[in-house]
């Protein structure tokens, strides 16, 4: 056992392990102690055995398990299939410079054992030690594929997913409810604090400050991309003029950013507790007679933010064909559930003024990059005929940024240039 990788949790004092092989050395022993402390299993019950310990792939942090669980006797609400998350990956230095991430998701689940306004996996276990970024989160497993609940959908593959537009609706309803109840004051009195808006956590990494010249020569690596490549991207984001557009506003609008930013979190009817990243691939779907239900999964980096950052959270990998026909009636249908969770009423065309604000502001410091991490992704890229290709569909990384990029560029094109922070500059 290597005595490292276990550190005592900042919430419940007890020792916890950093990875799977820590975990498996003490299995029983550890789990039976650990729901006890979090409360998950009566006092006079124990886990007598583990049937199941598998890795789990997947994730862009972390490693993951899942477990098959004996107990002394069954309990109701009790699971026996259970899925494991740990904040580190030793094998893996990119995936574990996220291990930051899981410190809001364990809080999250430490607090939202009660009554919550949306279905949440139920959590057996969390805790988190800060001083090392060392987290594990025990849930149940959500059992995809059944009868009860709808097949995992991967993200950005909504072409092969039945009826999308009911799909991200009950998506952002999901995502409404919490924010609406948050504002509501009706979630337990421990989400006011410790969830407030930090820059630095809810990202995707450090932004790097480019000079304009730059990030005009990434605009003229895009357009030499978009030449190369026009099977790859729609007709309109390859024209002459909207290249020259992108050329005249770049640098503007990354000028912009910090601002764009402070504005954003400072608007405070649209400031809420919202899931950072509910793609459909962190949530699950089924139906009941009230229609399609949505449950959100991975609570990494939830915080109170504006809601048209959770907006592009859960939009952004949507097919670009959702965002070109279906927007405005997404947007106003999560105003109102928004409202009827008990939120302010929210003015759509400000949501997306706010949405074109962050996703511009983020999408020139991230985005602009992914031609070049596409043709590293895909050395033959030249051969693929479009982005249904298995070399793209297959490759979650490539189809991710490919159909990010497409669906941040349409948010700029079709937008006017007063609705671009910084444009006009």
């Amino acid at each position: 056992m290597n005595e490292a990788r276990w550190v005592p949790g900042d919430f419940f004092g007890l020792r916890i392990p950093a990875d799977a092989d820590s975990l498996r050395a003490e299995a029983v022993s550890f789990l039976d102690s650990a729901f006890h402390r979090f409360g998950s299993l009566s006092p006079d019950n124990h886990v007598t055995d583990v049937t199941q310990f598998e890795e789990c792939p997947g994730g862009s942090t972390g490693r993951k398990l899942l477990l098959t669980l004996r107990y002394a006797r069954p309990e109701p609400g009790l699971p026996t299939e259970l899925f494991v998350k740990f904040s580190r990956d030793f094998d893996n230095p990119r995936r574990d410079r996220g291990r930051t991430q899981m410190a809001r998701e364990v809080r999250f689940a430490v607090l939202a054992r009660g009554e919550f306004p949306i279905r949440i996996p139920v959590a057996v276990f969390a805790d988190y030690h800060g001083a090392s970024g060392t987290g594990v989160l025990i849930t149940e497993r959500i059992p995809f594929g059944t009868a009860a609940v709808e097949p995992h959908y991967d993200k950005c593959l909504d072409y092969r997913m039945p009826d999308p537009l009911s799909h991200y609706r009950a998506l952002l309803s999901a995502v409404a409810r919490v924010a609406g109840a948050h504002r509501a004051g009706t979630l337990d009195a421990g989400f006011a604090d410790g969830f407030d808006f930090d820059p630095a956590l809810v990202t995707v990494g450090e932004r790097i400050p480019y000079f304009p010249s730059e990030l005009r020569e990434r605009v003229a690596a895009y357009a030499e991309f978009a030449a190369a490549h026009p099977n790859l991207l729609p007709h309109r984001l390859r024209e002459r003029e909207f290249l020259d557009r992108m050329d005249r506003e770049v640098a503007g609008i990354a000028a912009a950013a910090d601002r764009a930013q402070a504005e954003l979190n400072a608007v405070g009817d649209h400031v809420a507790l919202c899931h950072w990243n509910a793609n459909v691939d962190n949530a699950w779907f089924w139906r009941t007679p009230d229609g399609l239900q949505a449950g959100l999964l991975d609570w990494g980096c939830v915080s109170k933010m504006n809601v048209a950052m959770a907006l592009w959270g859960a939009l952004c990998s949507a097919e670009t064909s959702m965002w070109e026909c279906h927007l405005e009636g997404l947007l106003s249908h999560f105003s109102a559930e928004f409202t009827a969770a008990g939120g302010p009423r929210l003015d759509t065309g400000e949501i997306r003024r706010h949405l074109i604000a962050y996703a511009l502001t983020m999408g020139v410091t991230w985005l602009l990059d992914a031609p070049a991490y596409l043709r590293a992704l895909v050395p033959d890229l030249g051969t693929v005929p479009g982005r249904y290709d298995p070399r793209i569909s297959d490759n979650e990384a490539a189809r991710s940024q490919l159909l990010m990029l497409t669906n941040f560029l349409h948010l700029w094109q079709s937008s006017d240039s007063a609705e671009v922070p910084g444009a006009a500059g």
